[in-house]
């Protein structure tokens, strides 16, 4: 005995589809619109929050909960130094466990393969404990110790030589860092960023040797590591309130937005990132809005038909808005593969931790289904004009 099986819903191609796939050389041309639009709006977003992430890398990685800077201090390659008795004096508070001094500084580094120089960034820390929370660095402090050694990351740009090759294999790696011949005694792992394509860390003395210019009394950035369970935005409120005012205090996380917030609002990278983005959008909504236009001028007799038939507007409206659902979703897909392969060749390329992330995905799908929505808003007004009495 067979037994029929019936749909729970009628099978008929809904109506906005099949106007669509009508012209398919026209749904295949506004599908690649809407496709490059969303690509856009993809890479710009996707550039801009990698960079931001690159600049803030640094930052992220430090193994402290209070930060002291200098109030005239604008971003992490324009430091400048304060006190360092700051921090002695931060250390009287009982809430404080330890802290330690942290230089920063940018300098020539010579590729030990072909001589050719290159800034690099270079950190001047404490060999007694890790200033940063990075593989590689606290198995290699006693290396730093030694004078005119260095550890070199190992994920820096190609430009500054083979020098994590060389090392691994056992060979001994020499070069100049500004003026001063240095050996590399370790790796550690950060990553190249926005400000810098390459990172070497050493001891506060080798950092003086390297800039002999500095003073060992006036450091960039003061490290501060609280006592377990202390509340930390009542140190900071401590801190502030004990120390003079030639000093900032920051937590952890406010150093971060610090950072971040400067590229983003002091310098054109958020504008410029934010306008592609923009523009992306307005792209496709064009795009969007020139197919529903068009197809509603090609069957503005069919509607004012419909119209005639009984078909309310709201009807009619309810068709062209599923064809401004049915091209987004169509459309936003492959954007959103090619965006994935384009992060993976970028990343690379240029080091800069760009990937696809769920929150990037959901905030280009709803761009894309606002974008072809409003666009489908403009488009049925087209529909005023389908009256029944021009028809017949």
């Amino acid at each position: 005995m067979q037994v029929a099986l019936k749909w729970p819903w009628p099978r008929r191609i809904p109506l906005a589809w099949r106007q669509l796939a009508r012209q398919r050389v026209r749904l295949l041309v506004a599908l690649a619109g809407i496709s490059f639009a969303g690509l856009l709006m993809f890479m710009q977003m996707g550039f801009r929050d990698g960079l931001f992430d690159s600049i803030v890398t640094l930052h992220e990685a430090i193994a402290a909960d209070v930060v002291l800077i200098s109030p005239q201090s604008t971003a992490l390659t324009s430091m400048r130094p304060f006190p360092q008795r700051r921090l002695y004096q931060a250390l009287s508070l009982s809430d404080v466990q330890s802290v330690s001094p942290l230089y920063i500084g940018l300098v020539n580094w010579k590729n030990p393969e072909n001589r050719q120089p290159r800034s690099i960034l270079t950190l001047g820390i404490s060999p007694d404990e890790a200033a940063f929370d990075l593989k590689g660095l606290p198995e290699n402090l006693n290396a730093i110790r030694i004078p005119d050694v260095v550890l070199f990351d190992q994920t820096s740009r190609s430009e500054f030589g083979p020098v994590a090759q060389r090392f691994r294999s056992g060979q001994s790696v020499v070069t100049e860092v500004g003026e001063r011949r240095i050996r590399v005694g370790g790796l550690f792992t950060m990553g190249a960023t926005f400000g810098a394509d390459g990172n070497i860390i050493t001891s506060d003395l080798n950092f003086l040797r390297i800039f002999p210019q500095r003073r060992r009394d006036e450091i960039d950035v003061g490290l501060i590591r609280a006592e377990p369970g202390t509340n930390i935005a009542q140190l900071v409120q401590e801190l502030q309130r004990s120390l003079p005012p030639d000093v900032r205090v920051m937590s952890k996380r406010q150093f971060v937005e610090f950072e971040r917030n400067y590229w983003a609002t002091s310098t054109a990278i958020g504008f410029i990132f934010t306008f592609g983005t923009v523009i992306g959008f307005i792209v496709g909504g064009v795009i969007v809005y020139q197919i529903l236009y068009s197809d509603v001028s090609d069957h503005l007799a069919e509607y004012a038909t419909l119209k005639a038939m009984g078909y309310s507007d709201r009807y009619l409206l309810w068709v062209v808005f599923q064809e401004a659902l049915i091209l987004a979703a169509l459309g936003y897909i492959p954007g959103v593969i090619l965006s994935t392969g384009l992060y993976a060749i970028t990343r690379s390329a240029t080091m800069i931790p760009i990937g696809m992330t769920f929150d990037r995905a959901s905030i280009v799908f709803i761009l894309t289904l606002v974008m072809c929505l409003g666009s489908g808003m403009i488009a049925v007004r087209r529909l005023e004009a389908a009256d029944p009495a021009d028809i017949f």
